[in-house]
């Protein structure tokens, strides 16, 4: 489906890929589109909805500048998935072993692992972004402590939220592992960090600013180049901690399912990150908010919720979404919004079928909280095309 508004708020076109959006994400983009940094047009993605900084579901164009709180507190935040030589008929009768042997084998919430589960080859491949940004910046140390002990430990841990591991079967019934995760307590410091100093930098112009999250950096600034290394780093950490929980959830799935290999390659995408692109025929940073690169051929993931379809999709390429397009459902409820219109037993409803915790603790995941992913994928026609349609059979929750 093509574009179905184009706002115009005082700044660049907002080209919005749905009709279901709220004023407040209006208000957030149009806010964005003002900044002189912002070049060509901003899209939202058809999952577009009001986020903390700037409006999830957005892709923002910058000319030599970045937005901290654009790019948020989850860097690297994405979605990995692996199709499995196994199909429906070779799953017990019963999942909820298969859920426990997850469980055992990737800490979620807050809890990290005892010592560290990655080798020593990919701990010496982080450890020296991490020891430069703690010289230039030792206040990242204050606010995460013990950091050079925790973030070797929380490599392969899942995190709470949306952040989920789930098993699912596609349209022929075989078996996927998908999860979404990123870059654990050190990416949510280094982002809460850089906001802070873009805000201090823009102190004297905050006034002229359409929202003080929206405060920059621009390039040749004090802390500009500590920041894109800081983002640069907290990426390849979260991509690696994907990786890491994948290994260590088939590893555990070896002890519950028959004997199995991956077939072909993961798919692995970024949807809370920056990179540089060529758009509008110049140079120029792009942060997708929410948001996942379809550039043409490109493959990605779009799940649903807990009790819902995910797709495996390729790119169309569309120039007018900035070869963008959703990173899921997005959410229709805060919340307290959810958690306040629901209750245990609604959640059993909309999970039937499903080896998950039903219980109050994760009622503020429940489907009903989350916009249709129908709709959302029939907004995306345009900018993507289905590969594989995925139905959650488990879904451990964050």
């Amino acid at each position: 489906m093509p574009v179905r508004q184009v706002l115009d708020r005082g700044g660049v076109p907002v080209k919005v890929f749905t009709d279901d959006v709220d004023e407040a994400s209006l208000q957030q983009l149009g806010a964005v589109s003002r900044l002189p940094i912002v070049v060509g047009h901003v899209a939202a993605m058809p999952d577009v909805h009001v986020g903390i900084g700037a409006t999830v579901g957005s892709v923002i164009p910058t000319r030599r500048a970045l937005i901290p709180a654009a790019v948020g507190v989850d860097i690297g935040c994405g979605m990995s998935a692996a199709r499995l030589t196994l199909d429906a008929s070779r799953l017990p009768d019963s999942l909820r072993p298969v859920r426990r042997a997850i469980e055992d084998a990737v800490p979620v919430g807050f809890a990290a692992h005892e010592r560290p589960v990655a080798d020593d080859a990919l701990l010496d491949a982080l450890r020296p972004g991490v020891e430069r940004i703690l010289e230039r910046h030792p206040r990242v140390g204050k606010m995460l402590r013990n950091v050079r002990d925790r973030w070797p430990r929380q490599l392969g841990t899942l995190g709470g939220g949306n952040h989920f591991i789930e098993v699912c079967l596609d349209e022929a019934d075989r078996v996927w592992v998908m999860l979404h995760s990123g870059s654990r307590g050190v990416g949510n410091v280094l982002g809460r960090h850089f906001i802070a100093l873009a805000r201090r930098d823009m102190e004297r112009h905050l006034a002229r600013l359409p929202a003080k999250d929206l405060a920059y950096l621009e390039e040749g600034s004090d802390h500009f180049a500590d920041y894109v290394d800081a983002v640069t780093w907290a990426q390849r950490y979260a991509l690696e901690n994907r990786r890491l929980m994948m290994a260590r959830i088939l590893a555990a799935l070896g002890t519950c399912l028959p004997p199995f290999r991956v077939a072909g390659t993961a798919v692995e995408c970024h949807h809370n990150y920056v990179a540089e692109e060529e758009h509008f025929g110049e140079p120029v940073y792009v942060t997708r908010k929410g948001a996942i690169r379809a550039g043409r051929g490109d493959l990605g993931i779009i799940p649903g919720s807990m009790g819902a379809r995910s797709y495996i999709v390729r790119g169309r390429g569309s120039r007018e979404a900035l070869e963008s397009c959703a990173h899921g459902a997005g959410r229709r409820m805060s919340r307290s919004q959810a958690k306040a219109a629901f209750t245990a037993a609604d959640l059993e409803r909309q999970t039937a079928g499903v080896e998950c915790r039903k219980d109050a603790g994760v009622l503020d995941e429940i489907p009903g909280a989350y916009k249709d992913i129908d709709t959302v994928m029939a907004n995306s026609s345009d900018l993507v095309d289905i590969v594989h349609t995925l139905k959650q059979v488990v879904c451990v929750k964050g």
